[in-house]
C-alpha cells in the first residue's frame, strides 16, 4: 500500500515538472511571439535588426541582413524562408513595397504535421541600405499584434502589451544618440517597458552590417549577437554591446 502511494506522488510531481517545463519553454509549432526593429544609420552606413522574444533562440530564424542589400525580420507564424526571399529580391533592387507583395502573394499557405500555417498570419518586414521600410502584419498575427514605421527604421511585432510597444520603439530609435547598435537596444528596452511580448522574456538578438565594416577582412558583419535563454535577455544583450563598445563610440 505504500509502494503503491509512494507511485502515485512519483507520478504527480513528474506531471507537474513536465506542466511547468511546458509553461517555461514555447513549444515549436507555437507563433513567435515577438517585438523587432529594423534600422539604418546613415551616418555610419550601418543597417541592421534586433529583436526580443518570449521563446528559445528567437535570433535563430528572424533576423536576416546582408550588406549593401538590406535587412529583413520574418517573425508571428514564421515561414523563416521570407528572409532569403526578401534579400534575393532586394538584391534585384525591388522597392520594399513590391518585395512584401511579391514573397507573400507566392506563399504556397502549406500545412504542417496536421497543423496549419496560414500565411495571414505572418509578419515580416524589409529594410534597405537607404533606410526605406516596408512592413505587413497579417490578420491572423496573434493579438495584439501591429507595426510603427519611423525615420529610417520599422518596429514590429506581435502577442504584445498593445501599440505603445512599437510606437515606443520608434520613438527611442530616433531619439536615441550614438551608434545604431546602441539606437536598436533603446528600442527593445523601450518595448519591453511599455510591457512588451505579454508571455515575458527569454531571448533577444542583434544583427549589423556594413560592406566591410566588420573586425576581420572582408567582414561585413558588425555586430552579431545571441542571447538565446535568459530571464533578462534585453539586459544581458546591453552587456554584451557595452563590452564591444565600452567607451560607447
Amino acid at each position: 500500500m505504500r509502494r503503491a502511494t509512494w507511485m502515485v506522488t512519483l507520478v504527480a510531481a513528474a506531471g507537474s515538472l513536465l506542466a511547468a517545463s511546458q509553461q517555461q519553454v514555447a513549444l515549436p509549432d507555437d507563433p513567435v511571439a515577438t517585438f523587432s526593429i529594423l534600422g539604418y544609420d546613415p551616418e555610419s552606413g550601418e543597417l541592421g535588426g534586433a529583436v526580443q522574444s518570449r521563446v528559445f533562440s528567437v535570433g535563430n530564424g528572424v533576423l536576416w541582413a546582408e550588406a549593401g542589400v538590406g535587412a529583413v525580420a520574418t517573425q508571428a507564424i514564421v515561414d523563416v524562408s521570407y528572409g532569403p526571399q526578401a534579400l534575393e529580391l532586394l538584391r534585384k533592387g525591388v522597392a520594399p513595397a513590391d518585395v512584401i507583395k511579391q514573397v507573400w502573394e507566392r506563399d504556397p499557405d502549406p500545412g504542417l504535421r496536421g497543423q496549419r500555417w496560414p500565411r495571414a498570419g505572418r509578419q515580416f518586414a524589409v529594410i534597405t541600405p537607404a533606410g526605406e521600410t516596408a512592413v505587413f502584419t497579417g490578420p491572423e498575427a496573434s493579438t495584439w499584434a501591429g507595426h510603427k514605421q519611423g525615420k529610417y527604421a520599422t518596429a514590429q511585432g506581435n502577442i504584445l502589451a498593445g501599440p505603445a510597444v512599437v510606437n515606443d520603439m520608434i520613438t527611442a530609435f530616433e531619439t536615441t544618440p550614438g551608434r545604431l547598435a546602441f539606437r536598436l537596444q533603446a528600442a527593445l528596452e523601450a518595448g519591453q517597458a511599455a510591457g512588451g511580448d505579454t508571455r515575458g522574456m527569454q531571448s533577444a538578438a542583434m544583427l549589423i552590417v556594413k560592406k566591410d565594416g566588420g573586425v576581420w577582412l572582408h567582414n561585413d558583419v558588425v555586430l552579431r549577437l545571441q542571447v538565446d535563454d535568459n530571464p533578462e535577455p534585453i539586459r544581458e544583450l546591453r552587456r554584451l554591446i557595452e563590452r564591444r563598445y565600452p567607451r560607447g563610440e
